[in-house]
């Protein structure tokens, strides 16, 4: 199954770490998560939220099951946007979380296809191009230091 970047809430599938081992096919990171986070194998597979096969943390989200229910493609397209559900979620203790706002804000003026290129572009080694995830501080092909999801939310305005 195709990978799919793009979720109701505004995160980057693509820069997540689940996402990004199963697209690279890096079983041993793969493993690692799923010893670190006490999970099956199997709960780690993933396509990004809006496909068929989500992680087990993915699956249950209260804003993909609210979003496929409403028929909507991205949250701020609900007349209820933002509610207590993402507004939770963006201010948890997960720094990656803190962009939801922001994301769809960009996904809603410049479009899906211009937000997933600038994505990429973000969360790519800006020396040599290696893709990374959210949490990722050191490029593991050329060492770079990364501006990573923990970085970006203390520049993130509220």
């Amino acid at each position: 199954m195709k990978a799919r970047y793009d979720s109701y809430c505004g995160l980057n599938c693509g820069a997540c770490p689940i996402g990004l081992a199963n697209e690279t096919n890096n079983t041993d990171a793969i493993e690692q998560m799923a010893k670190d986070w006490e999970a099956e194998i199997s709960d780690l597979k993933c396509s990004g939220c809006k496909t068929e096969l989500t992680a087990i943390f993915c699956t249950s989200c209260a804003m993909r099951i609210c979003a496929r229910e409403k028929q909507l493609e991205f949250c701020y397209q609900c007349d209820e946007y933002p509610c207590e559900k993402i507004t939770e979620f963006r201010n948890d203790k997960a720094p990656h979380h803190s962009a939801v706002f922001s994301n769809l804000e960009n996904i809603k003026k410049k479009g899906l296809e211009p937000w997933l290129i600038a994505e990429k572009a973000r969360w790519s080694c800006p020396d040599c191009g290696n893709r990374f995830s959210w949490y990722t501080d050191t490029c593991s092909k050329c060492n770079k230091e990364l501006y990573n999801a923990v970085e970006e939310e203390k520049n993130l305005k509220v």
